[in-house]
């Protein structure tokens, strides 16, 4: 009987603990779910706000991130608060957790790192053609960990943010032209001029060529064989490459048509008959075969 009324007592005591702390219990669950749908609420207009001002995909994307977790790390804490938990033993336990999972995540720490500080200094975006880490393709998606790109070849390539941000990266598409410089050889016995006239009307006839500053057909160098010609232009980076094709081929063209030789690497080999060498000729061969010594 004792224990029956012990029993009944202590549930009494809970029972009264529990209706006491109901309030509580559900004003936290109230605070929890208008705070997560404010929270949507908020990302919802900031959304609609960057894409009327048209900002960089990825920085929106990374700032709604960034945004979205801010406020519900700050809901959490009001939640665990509103509970009773002491605000100081929360920044204790939140301080020993980070410092565990930073030491834990160090490499991922610093592709974060990097992340941010390619979404925030921007020295390529979304659709940009670059060169780094020895992958040179288009850039398809910047995460806060790595960046995804596009090969020549179509194949998808994700490199580490973190070891991007520290290593030089070549931006092919940040500036709207680009300059070519392309080389053409004719043989020393051909007109110079007349080589010269042939290329720069090749140069004048190609209209996505820029003329300001001017396109060049210089005499570069006298090289071994040949003597080479330097064609320089810059063209917008939508045609650079089909200009790049086309002016090789026809300058070619053009050049054989004019009566130039493009000369390429050649090598004169002579071969001596031995019967028709004279008998002294002979003689110093078989000589200077006994001379050497045999091979072991």
């Amino acid at each position: 009987m004792d224990i029956l009324n012990d029993w009944s007592h202590i549930a009494q005591k809970y029972a009264e603990k529990f209706f006491s702390y109901l309030p509580t219990l559900i004003g936290t669950i109230i605070l929890l779910i208008v705070g997560l749908w404010v929270i949507k609420l908020i990302i919802k207009y900031v959304d609609k706000f960057f894409q009327k001002k048209d900002y960089d995909p990825t920085l929106e994307k990374f700032t709604l991130n960034l945004l979205s977790w801010g406020l519900k790390i700050l809901l959490f804490v009001l939640v665990i608060t509103n509970l009773g938990v002491e605000t100081t033993s929360l920044v204790a336990a939140i301080g020993a957790a980070g410092l565990a999972i930073g030491l834990a995540l160090q490499g991922s720490l610093a592709n974060f790192a990097g992340g941010v500080l390619l979404i925030v200094l921007k020295p390529f975006k979304v659709g940009d053609w670059i060169e780094a880490q020895g992958v040179s393709g288009s850039v398809v998606e910047i995460t806060l960990f790595y960046t995804k790109i596009d090969t020549f070849g179509n194949q998808r390539v994700v490199v580490p943010n973190g070891q991007l941000s520290n290593d030089n990266i070549t931006n092919y598409s940040y500036n709207n032209l680009r300059r070519e410089n392309l080389t053409f050889g004719i043989s020393y016995d051909d007109d110079i001029k007349a080589a010269k006239e042939v290329l720069t009307k090749l140069i004048d006839e190609q209209k996505d060529i820029v003329r300001d500053p001017a396109p060049q057909v210089l005499v570069g160098e006298l090289g071994d064989s040949s003597v080479n010609f330097y064609v320089r232009y810059f063209a917008p980076n939508s045609v650079f490459w089909d200009l790049h094709w086309n002016v090789i081929e026809e300058g070619k063209i053009r050049l054989e048509a004019a009566g130039m030789t493009i000369p390429y690497p050649q090598r004169d080999v002579y071969l001596y008959d031995q019967t028709k060498m004279s008998g002294t000729q002979l003689k110093e061969q078989k000589k200077n075969s006994e001379d050497k010594p045999a091979e072991k």
